[in-house]
């Protein structure tokens, strides 16, 4: 079986920044586990795989599978597999399609260069002194932003949001992986997770996102399902309005930048992130 695939840099001002997205074609036919293996082969953060396309209705469904499992939701797969299908697949270059994944339907938008994805309703689950932290990390006690909770947030995905005061704190943060797993399995609520370190510096923020699959402690260059998270918890704590750029993968070279445009109203949270992607490469992949 040939598998046409698009390969894109997703969060990113140019080719060779932002996240690397793999977006497979006709895999319909395709069982989940073999959709497993071929992400596990790219081995990119994440790999997408459309599984059924409607032309007419610019809509289509998708499958988000990580090296280790599947996503039920996440932002740049999203995004990246958005622009693939609307500057490549549908006709007329399209400003409004929909994807399918398993917690729903997602509107997708596009302004000028940028895709937009409208997130789902945040729930806000547990809570975490900082305590915590200084077991697994070489942060001090001043270092975190007593202004915002650390706190596990869903968008569809979940995230533990650790605010830090500074850039420097950010920078220079060390993990120790098997101390973070095990504080991860005892605290977390879903079987992904991860921690999202940020620091608000005036209208931007700075984040680094880490997390362990396959026994390895990983960073991911540009994180949308957890910025989405991360613009819950902002709205919630900071401001019933965000309209800012959050700036991640600038420690691990692949500098990313996630726009954020946000409103709570009334408890509705109307939670946006955008981002250009860069096309790579196209091919077929023998499946």
């Amino acid at each position: 079986m040939s598998l046409p695939f698009y390969i894109v840099d997703v969060f990113a001002e140019k080719k060779y920044a932002g996240n690397q997205l793999a977006v497979f074609l006709d895999a319909e036919n395709l069982s989940s586990a073999e959709m497993q293996t071929i992400a596990r082969e790219i081995n990119f953060a994440e790999s997408t795989f459309v599984t059924k396309l409607d032309l007419e209705n610019n809509s289509a469904e998708i499958k988000i599978f990580t090296p280790g499992q599947e996503m039920k939701f996440a932002g740049h797969p999203l995004i990246g597999t958005s622009w693939v299908l609307i500057h490549k697949i549908y006709k007329n270059i399209p400003d409004n399609i929909t994807l399918q994944v398993p917690i729903g339907a997602i509107p997708i938008h596009k302004t000028d260069e940028l895709i937009w994805l409208t997130a789902a309703q945040p729930e806000f689950w547990d809570v975490f002194a900082k305590e915590d932290f200084l077991a697994f990390s070489n942060l001090q006690s001043g270092d975190f932003n007593d202004q915002f909770p650390i706190q596990e947030v869903t968008t569809g995905s979940a995230f533990v949001m650790v605010p830090l005061k500074s850039a420097a704190a950010l920078e220079n943060l060390v993990l120790d992986r098997d101390k973070m797993n095990t504080w991860l399995h005892a605290n977390c609520r879903t079987s992904h997770h991860g921690l999202y370190f940020y620091c608000l510096e005036d209208s931007s923020i700075k984040s680094r996102l880490f997390y362990i699959e396959h026994n390895q402690l990983l960073e991911d260059a540009a994180t949308g399902s957890a910025s989405t998270c991360l613009q819950a918890s902002l709205l919630k704590y900071k401001a019933p309005e965000i309209d800012l750029i959050n700036y991640q993968g600038d420690y691990m070279k692949r500098p990313s930048q996630i726009h954020f445009k946000g409103k709570l109203t009334n408890d509705h949270f109307d939670i946006k992130i955008g981002g250009k992607a860069q096309f790579v490469a196209k091919g077929e992949w023998e499946a």
